[in-house]
C-alpha cells in the first residue's frame, strides 16, 4: 500500500490545517491509520491512530481537544483536522497503515507515507 498525505502548508498561531492521507491503487479500509510527526532534530512522534471501522481512536497526549482523526472509508480516506495549532507542532506529518489495529508504536505500521509538513509561525 502506498499512502500519499497532503494537506500540510503555512498557518499562523491559533490556526487551522486538515490533512488527508488516501492510499494510491488499492483501498485501505481495512487498515488501521496513524498519523505520527518529527520536528528537525527530533525523533518520530505518535500523534494519533484510527481504528478501521473509525470506532476506535488513541491521540497523543500534547493533541488532545485540538486535533480529530477520522475516516471516510467510502472515499478511501484518513483525516486529521487540526486547530488551535502551535508553533511547536510545525513539524513533517506522516500517515501509516497496519493491518495490526490501532498502535502508538511506528514499528507496528508497515506501510509509510511520504509526509506533509505543516509549518506553524508564531
Amino acid at each position: 500500500v502506498q499512502l500519499q498525505a497532503s494537506g500540510g502548508g503555512l498557518v499562523q498561531t491559533g490556526g487551522s490545517l486538515r490533512l488527508s492521507c488516501a492510499p494510491s491503487g488499492r483501498t485501505f479500509s481495512s487498515y488501521a491509520v496513524g498519523w505520527f510527526r518529527q520536528a528537525p532534530g527530533k525523533e518520530r512522534e505518535f500523534v494519533s491512530t484510527i481504528s478501521w471501522s473509525g470506532g476506535s481512536t488513541l491521540y497523543a497526549d500534547f493533541v488532545k481537544g485540538r486535533f480529530t482523526i477520522s475516516r471516510d472509508n467510502a472515499k478511501n480516506t484518513v483525516y486529521l483536522q487540526m486547530n488551535s495549532l502551535k508553533p511547536e507542532d510545525t513539524a513533517v506529518y506522516y500517515c501509516a497503515a497496519t493491518r495490526d489495529g490501532v498502535s502508538r508504536y511506528p514499528s507496528r505500521y508497515n506501510y509509510w507515507g511520504q509526509g506533509t509538513l505543516v509549518t506553524v509561525s508564531s
